[in-house]
């Protein structure tokens, strides 16, 4: 049996309307000037809604079954989002950002200021991510997140912390030295965790033209295949411009994906899997009867 006209419809919409609406509430969490609480909403807004529709309308079914990996990602998440956030307020601490408003960027209405900084950003996210693919050294530490068998919205933050800070090293130059007001910023950041959740989850949207600017799950999903020529594609964390102009985008707009992981052993531990990168060779040749492996 096909599709129902309404289920084809909440196809198109739900990527939009999950960006729109959790863009809305941390809009009005501005107005009061509560915006902290009101991303933490939001953003707990777009999660509820994400385990509801991957209930209901998943792009794979079988991706609904546990692969032993719930607790071990939601460490990763929470030692990434831990680390990452000190680091972010030692940065701010540091008085980089010019809150003046006497910055040449700061004289563009917020919209355009957003723009420019999710562009900008971009740039460094961009590099690290596809540097992360190419050089053996830092896909070492990368293969912790592409390991996984079944993307879901729960292993959206599964990085492995010095993949995390190396994410972040590259892109917040290019904030900082933007001139883009400290609302802007917290605008890009926004918008990046929204658009990373979504990239995860396993909810079969179709995002149409929307896959040539965002990064997609319909594009997403390519990224993560174990085949070199589908996986190095698709860098963009949030937009596919940097993709585009470099020659690295991929839409297999009517195909879906089959096989996603990496061809490499990964231990099926948190502790094991952080200190993988660091013994990585002895690890693939011979990972040791002591380790339970993932893949």
């Amino acid at each position: 049996m096909g599709a129902t006209p309404l289920y084809r419809l909440w196809q198109s919409l739900a990527w939009p309307f999950l960006v729109v609406s959790s863009g809305a509430i941390l809009a009005y969490g501005f107005s009061i000037e509560r915006e902290v609480l009101f991303f933490n909403l939001s953003y707990t807004w777009i999660v509820v809604w994400l385990l509801f529709l991957e209930w209901k309308m998943p792009y794979r079914k079988d991706w609904r079954l546990s692969d032993g990996q719930l607790g071990v990602d939601l460490g990763h998440t929470i030692l990434n989002k831990g680390l990452v956030q000190f680091f972010i307020v030692q940065l701010l601490g540091l008085n980089l950002i010019d809150s003046s408003g006497n910055t040449f960027a700061q004289q563009f209405p917020l919209f355009a200021q957003v723009v420019a900084g999710l562009i900008l950003s971009e740039i460094g996210l961009y590099a690290a991510h596809r540097i992360a693919h190419e050089w053996p050294l830092l896909w070492r530490f990368h293969a912790v997140h592409h390991s996984v068998k079944k993307l879901w919205l729960v292993n959206t933050g599964r990085f492995h912390f010095v993949d995390s800070f190396a994410s972040v090293f590259a892109s917040m130059p290019f904030l900082i030295f933007s001139g883009i007001s400290m609302d802007a910023i917290v605008w890009v950041s926004a918008i990046t965790a929204y658009v990373g959740i979504l990239t995860h989850c396993n909810v079969d949207m179709r995002c149409g033209f929307l896959n040539y600017i965002f990064n997609t799950p319909n594009l997403h999903r390519w990224h993560h295949s174990t085949r070199k020529e589908e996986g190095n594609t698709n860098y963009g964390e949030n937009l596919m411009l940097w993709d585009q102009l470099c020659g690295t985008f991929l839409y297999n707009k009517h195909q879906d994906i089959d096989y996603i992981g990496i061809n490499d052993h990964m231990p099926a531990r948190l502790i094991a899997q952080l200190k993988m990168p660091f013994v990585w060779r002895k690890f693939q040749q011979d990972p040791g009867p002591d380790n339970e492996l993932y893949c």
